[in-house]
């Protein structure tokens, strides 16, 4: 059960790194996202835009001087642009391009590439609006990543001749903007990196503490007041340190003087309730007493004896409580302890209008380490529970079983059960529910107790069908197989 409840608080304790860290991590990859693509974006339309309109502006020269030069003769323009493409000396970076009003290239400074149809949309622009015209995209022979300019040829008139047009590959820019792009998803990388280090280490430096301090509340709820968490924290986690330790101080103290009280108590009553008890069964025999007399001192050695009952069960529990409760464990053959138990019990149910009925296991049960005395007290108690509150149910039914590891009894009854929201609490000291019957709310406590020194432990779950089901687990100690 330990080890059942540290993983699952492990579970607990990674649930919170887990949310802490998605939420984190989902925000700064989602700036670093918006950053990454916003510069990516911003360094595309910057490298481009610089390169067209660095195109933009060469055609614009050009065409200008050529427009002061060329008048009405094709031949001019054609002598003209044949000079030029000659003496065109950026030749490693564009090529220059001369486009008859057919969209065919007369001139290039790259020959192969003469006499063929482009076919951009920047060429037919350049011819139907008079506008310098850009275009981008890949080339229909090569795939290449193109960009040109496109600028029209005319005569002083106005009149279009052709087209002076720029052609450059992208590849330099491309290559360009892949390595600066990669640079800052790389930045973006190593700052999620650094946020999820920090915050790591930001979520150890509370996690931690809280591990320590969740795993000594689960100590405190589960009965070992007093513990002290060590206070090495001087932030507000300090003080939730320093607030649970107070805490567990004082339950302890309250604890220890409860139990105290309960003891003295007990030992106080004992004394009186002994001398009732012999004295009522000494008076009840006298056969000169009446029989409404008989009756009452039948009543009073009833009660008392229900008391001493209790007596006995808080002293029991005090003892267990303060570390006074031992047991005299040796091996032995739970069956037929529980058997003797149902034999002595059978009878008194019997004035109940109550049965048991008993399935033996199968199969011969293995040793267990116990001690005969205790475990009959666990049997007797559970027996008299039921016949206190499933009396109407008529019947008990107890069954045994092993799987190899464990021994299992179980006690089943017909009565009305436990409500559901009360199954966890009903084992606890002084715990009466919502049930009317008289006692003191300890005895199934006891017998709980009395089972974990033995290793096992004793569970509570309602039947189907209704009626209230007890199972006892016990460990069987591999040296007495």
């Amino acid at each position: 059960m330990a080890k059942t409840a540290k993983k699952h608080h492990f579970l607990k304790i990674r649930g919170l790194r887990k949310r802490y860290m998605m939420t984190t991590m989902l925000v700064i990859l989602l700036i670093v996202v918006v950053a990454v693509t916003a510069y990516s974006l911003s360094m595309m339309n910057s490298v481009y835009m610089n390169l067209r309109e660095g195109l933009y502006a060469k055609a614009k020269t050009a065409t200008d001087f050529f427009a002061n030069y060329i008048t009405h003769t094709y031949a001019e323009y054609y002598d003209g642009a044949n000079m030029y493409v000659n003496n065109f000396d950026d030749v490693n970076r564009l090529e220059l391009q001369f486009i008859n009003t057919a969209g065919r290239i007369e001139l290039s400074s790259h020959s192969m590439t003469a006499g063929s149809m482009p076919g951009t949309n920047d060429i037919s622009e350049a011819l139907s609006t008079g506008k310098i015209s850009p275009w981008e995209g890949y080339s229909d022979t090569t795939g290449e990543h193109l960009m040109s300019v496109s600028a029209p040829m005319t005569y002083s008139d106005g009149q279009i001749i052709g087209v002076m047009r720029y052609v450059t590959s992208l590849r330099p820019a491309d290559r360009l903007v892949r390595t600066n792009v990669l640079v800052a998803v790389s930045a973006g990388a190593v700052m999620m990196l650094i946020v999820g280090i920090i915050s790591m280490v930001f979520l150890g430096s509370v996690v931690e503490p809280m591990r320590e301090i969740t795993a000594a509340a689960k100590q405190i709820s589960g009965g070992s007041y007093g513990i002290q968490i060590g206070s090495h924290y001087r932030d507000e986690m300090g003080d939730m340190v320093k607030a649970i330790n107070e805490m567990s101080l004082k339950i302890s103290q309250s604890e220890k003087a409860q139990t105290e009280f309960i003891s003295s108590v007990s030992h106080e009553l004992r004394t009186p309730l002994t001398a009732i008890t012999g004295w009522a069964e000494t008076i009840i025999y006298d056969e000169n007493l009446d029989e409404d007399t008989k009756r009452g001192i039948g009543i009073i050695l009833q009660e008392a004896r229900r008391l001493t009952k209790m007596v006995e069960e808080l002293l029991e529990f005090t003892r267990m409580q303060d570390g006074r409760f031992t047991l005299n464990a040796r091996p032995i053959d739970v069956t037929a302890e529980l058997e003797d138990s149902i034999f002595a019990y059978r009878e008194l149910l019997k004035q109940d209008d109550m049965s048991i009925e008993y399935e033996p296991c199968e199969e011969e049960l293995p040793l267990v380490s116990g001690d005969p005395a205790r475990l009959r007290q666990v049997f007797y108690n559970i027996f008299d529970n039921a016949a206190k509150y499933a009396r109407e149910g008529k019947r008990i039914n107890v069954s045994a079983r092993t799987d190899g590891e464990n021994v299992f009894l179980y006690f089943r009854d017909y009565g009305p059960g436990v409500p559901e929201d009360e199954l966890e609490r009903v084992k606890m000291k002084f715990y009466k529910g919502s049930s009317r019957e008289r006692g003191s709310g300890i005895g199934l406590a006891v017998c709980d107790e009395i089972i974990k020194y033995h290793g096992g432990d004793l569970t509570l779950s309602n039947a189907k069908g209704g009626g209230l089901l007890v199972t006892i687990r016990i460990p069987i100690e591999p040296t007495f197989e």
